[in-house]
Order: C-alpha cells, then sequence, then structure tokens
C-alpha cells in the first residue's frame, strides 16, 4: 500500500498586486493592497498591537465543508496565546455555493479571493481571509496531497476536501485534531514562522525544508500535520518558534 505523506505548503507571491492594487481603494478609502502583499509581511502587525488591537479571521468555506467549531475554538485560543489583541480575535463564517473545481491552483484560489472578501484592514482592526476548499490542490500527486496553503499576508487556504478524507477512519487522526493542525499551522506562517518575515532567535529553520522548524514534535514541523506523525493530538509551537513570535511583538 502507498503512503500517503500530506504536507502543508507556503506560496511567495511577491507580485500578485498589480499596479491597480496599490491604489484600489473600497467606498471607505480601505486600501485593499495592504492584504495582498508577501506572506510574512504583516507579522509584526498580528502579533503585537501597535497598529491593530483587534482580529478579524473571515471564514469563508464552500457550502458544506464547513471546519468544526471544536477547530475554530482550537485556533482562537491558539491565536489568544499568541497574540496581543486586546480588542478581541473575532470570527466571521459564512458558505458559498461550490465554483465547480475538481482541483485548485493558487490562482483560482485568489480569484475566489478576490470575488468574495469583504473584509480589510482597517480603524485599528486586522483582517484574514481564510477559505475552505471543497477540491484538492491541482499539485496533488499519488503519493503527496496538499492540506493547506498560506499565500499572502493575510490569506491561507485549506483543502478542506483532503482533509475530510484523511480523517475520522480507522488508522487515521480525527477531524478536529487534523483541522487544528492544519490550520493552526498555516496560521503560523501567516505570522512569520518559521524565518518569513519573523526573524530567527536560534538556528531551528530546517536546512532541507526551509521556512519549517527543525524540531519534530513542533507545529511548524514541515510533516507535523501527518497523520503518522500526529498521534492523536495536535503539536504545539516548540520553545524556539515562541521566542520568535515574541521578539516581534507576540505573547
Amino acid at each position: 500500500m502507498k503512503k500517503i505523506i500530506a504536507v502543508i505548503t507556503l506560496a511567495f507571491l511577491v507580485s500578485i498586486s498589480c499596479s491597480k492594487d496599490s491604489t484600489e481603494n473600497d467606498s471607505n478609502g480601505v486600501v485593499k493592497a495592504n492584504n495582498k502583499k508577501a506572506l510574512g509581511t504583516s507579522a509584526h502587525d498580528l502579533l503585537s498591537e501597535d497598529k491593530f488591537d483587534t482580529l478579524l479571521i473571515e471564514l469563508v468555506y464552500v457550502e458544506g465543508f464547513e471546519p468544526s467549531a471544536s477547530a475554530i475554538t482550537n485556533l482562537v485560543s491558539f491565536l489568544n496565546n499568541r497574540l496581543y489583541k486586546s480588542g478581541g480575535i473575532l470570527v466571521e463564517k459564512r458558505a458559498i455555493p461550490s465554483p465547480g473545481n475538481e482541483t485548485y491552483t493558487i490562482a483560482q484560489i485568489i480569484a475566489i479571493e478576490e470575488a468574495n472578501r469583504t473584509h480589510y484592514n482597517e480603524d485599528g482592526q486586522i483582517a484574514v481571509w481564510a477559505f475552505f476548499a471543497d477540491a484538492k490542490s491541482s499539485t496533488d500527486t499519488n503519493t503527496a496531497v496538499v492540506l493547506g496553503t498560506a499565500y499572502r499576508n493575510t490569506s491561507f487556504v485549506i483543502y478542506q476536501n483532503t482533509v475530510q478524507k484523511l480523517s475520522n477512519s480507522p488508522f487515521k487522526p480525527s477531524r478536529t485534531v487534523l483541522e487544528t493542525t492544519v490550520i493552526n499551522h498555516e496560521f503560523g506562517h501567516i505570522l512569520g514562522l518559521t524565518n518569513i518575515g519573523t526573524p530567527l532567535q536560534s538556528d531551528h529553520e530546517d536546512a532541507e525544508h526551509k521556512r519549517h522548524c527543525n524540531v519534530t514534535s513542533c507545529l511548524m514541523y514541515w510533516e507535523s500535520e501527518s497523520g503518522n506523525v500526529l498521534g492523536g493530538v495536535v503539536p504545539q509551537l516548540d520553545a524556539q518558534c515562541i521566542a520568535d513570535l515574541r521578539a516581534n511583538g507576540g505573547k
């Protein structure tokens, strides 16, 4: 039997925003381009409350692919432990119809965000977009699948269809454990881990899997979300990753 490795990926989209984006405002003067920057560039703003004392997570899912309430509760708890947000961490959920894709490229994920995202940074509130897809990543193979991708400074996607297939059955992790691990891991990338906008305080970046921690038990280890590694519990950030976040304005 083939061993399928589930992987979390991250994408650097340095040139996502075209010249139009740099001046693209909504009717209230919100600069949408501030949420279309390279991954990791908003790490300090998310961790600290120098500019933003509230975080709003706009969680959009395809109908039938909503993440569990427990996984979302776990995400908020994870963030409360690491972020200074005295105004609170809010989650706004809503469903959208299926776009009808059999697979998703990052370009298609971005198009869905452009068409459906309603919240951007404004008035002391920083906004993050999280999309839960109803189909797999276009980069999946017979032996490796992608569970999630952080691709902008305040944007990530979870391939919920794949997460569901790899959980809640014999020899596979529970749905809540796998969801929580993947979501927290992707948010960790948005917070600048590992070495993506949150500077290293010690040498713990995995040389073979860049932008990941080399501590096998850490949430930010490249294989941390694999069913073979979870052992029924959600991995936590190791001391070195926490030190990085604290040095960049977090708890």
